[in-house]
């Protein structure tokens, strides 16, 4: 018997993209059995009702999980996923994106506003969170827009988006910059009332107009347009002052540069100077870890991102950023594009990367399997930073029972005709990659087991 399969039947895997509009309540307990809880010591763990009931050994269940060799962690959460529905389920849904990320590990992920129409009303962000419990697979925490429709002008229903049913609590126009410094103070001093967070896509875009990628060398030598670092860095340093005056929340989106990682440390270490604790946190994406701006020397689009793959000095900033806790979080920014979107001349092709089911992978490449770090940026912390509750949890006894199980040992090969997501535009195909995701568990039920998706 393979690794995590359970000893009684089989769930058998979910056809891509349908995993169905509501999950069957499953078995009452599952024992987890040998399993290392974030790379300790081998031991038993009993899920019971949604939660972890039990640790040690020689207990009992309705089905056994053979885990020798694999690690718990809690259920991974993303800040960071563009699930593109409503207005764009030719390249994802929000069922399709749940999928892969639950493949990928996660219990939870936060979508981006950049649907169309756009996230900047209660019903839209309610239609997204609705979408997400039919699916089941992961829990969908929307993510509202700051301005209407994106466009900077004035702010959007962020009262009225909180006290949905959706408790929106993430406010980020991603995909442009709230740049309007006079419109980011008032959006960081309305979210304050309810303990809101506005996550911004630090890019000042008179710098960046016409920019095709990081300006540098590479971009000076292939003729591209260059995405200049200043320009993320500029917003930044604007934006912790603000956020410090304010006394509010901010989260920094997709931080890219060695100057972004300088800037966020000396805002943690002025908050601690002022005697007032930091309210800035930052998150980084895999890719950025480990990409570099080389490989737009193919020309190839999949490569093209915003913000764009920067230098190797860069890269080596950002994991030490990661590894010393002045970046908080790991976020996939995944971004699912159709083939006509990437697949075409690199000026006209649409920025954005899949990320969700090879995140954890790629982590443990650039951090290696520090078990603690990885648990604290990939779930603790992004948990804490989005406010959901029964996610980033250690599995404890007591404990909502939202996570995964990974073996270490595995190596795998990034297909993109096996990915679950309606798009293919990884970064990684043909990459062979360490670490798999073998099982998920959602609140005590199965959604991933043996590396295959459980239909519902």
């Amino acid at each position: 018997m393979s690794r995590a399969s359970a000893t009684s039947a089989r769930s058998a895997p979910a056809r891509r993209g349908q995993p169905g509009a509501e999950r069957t309540s499953g078995p009452a307990s599952y024992l987890l059995r040998g399993v290392s809880i974030v790379g300790g010591d081998p031991v038993d763990l009993l899920v019971r009702d949604g939660v972890v009931a039990e640790t040690g050994r020689g207990l009992r269940a309705d089905r056994t999980v053979d885990a020798d060799g694999l690690v718990a962690l809690p259920g991974l959460v993303d800040l960071h996923t563009h699930l593109r529905e409503p207005g764009r389920e030719d390249a994802e849904t929000v069922a399709s994106g749940s999928l892969a990320a639950a493949l990928g590990g996660y219990t939870a992920v936060c979508a981006m506003a950049n649907t169309d129409p756009v996230a900047d009303t209660a019903g839209v962000v309610e239609q997204v969170w609705r979408l997400g419990r039919e699916a089941g697979l992961v829990d969908v925490q929307p993510i509202g827009a700051v301005t209407v429709g994106l466009r900077g002008e004035r702010l959007a229903e962020l009262g009225a988006m909180a006290t949905s049913a959706a408790r929106v609590r993430v406010f980020s126009d991603d995909g442009k910059c709230v740049w309007d410094a006079r419109l980011m103070r008032r959006a960081l001093e309305y979210v304050k009332a309810f303990d809101g967070v506005i996550a911004q896509h630090a890019e000042e875009p008179r710098l960046t107009d016409g920019a095709q990628m990081h300006e540098g060398e590479v971009s000076a030598r292939l003729g591209l347009a260059g995405w200049p670092a200043v320009a993320e860095e500029a917003i930044i340093a604007r934006d912790v002052l603000l956020a410090e005056h304010v006394g509010s929340r901010l989260h920094v989106c997709h931080v890219s540069t060695a100057g972004s990682v300088e800037i966020l440390r000396w805002a943690k270490r002025r908050g601690g100077l002022t005697g007032r604790p930091s309210r800035v946190t930052a998150e980084v994406c895999p890719h950025h870890l480990l990409l570099t701006d080389e490989r737009a020397t193919s020309y190839d689009p999949v490569f093209k991102v915003n913000p764009p793959l920067r230098t190797q000095a860069d890269v080596a900033a950002l994991r030490a950023a990661l590894a010393d806790g002045v970046i908080d979080a790991v976020a996939t920014d995944h971004a699912p594009h159709t083939v006509e979107d990437k697949e075409c001349e690199w000026a006209y092709a649409k920025p954005g990367m899949l990320g969700l089911q090879t995140a954890l992978s790629i982590v443990l490449e650039t951090v290696g399997p520090d078990w603690d770090l990885i648990a604290e940026r990939m779930s603790r912390m992004p948990a804490r930073i989005a406010g959901l509750a029964g996610h980033g949890s250690d599995p404890a006894v007591g404990q909502p029972a939202n996570l995964t199980l990974v073996d270490p040992a595995a190596q795998w090969t990034v297909e993109p005709g096996a990915l679950a997501s309606r798009s293919r535009n990884t970064p990684y195909a043909g990459m062979r990659l360490g670490g798999r995701v073998v099982a998920t568990f959602l609140r005590g039920v199965p959604t991933v087991l043996d590396g295959q998706a459980v239909r519902p």
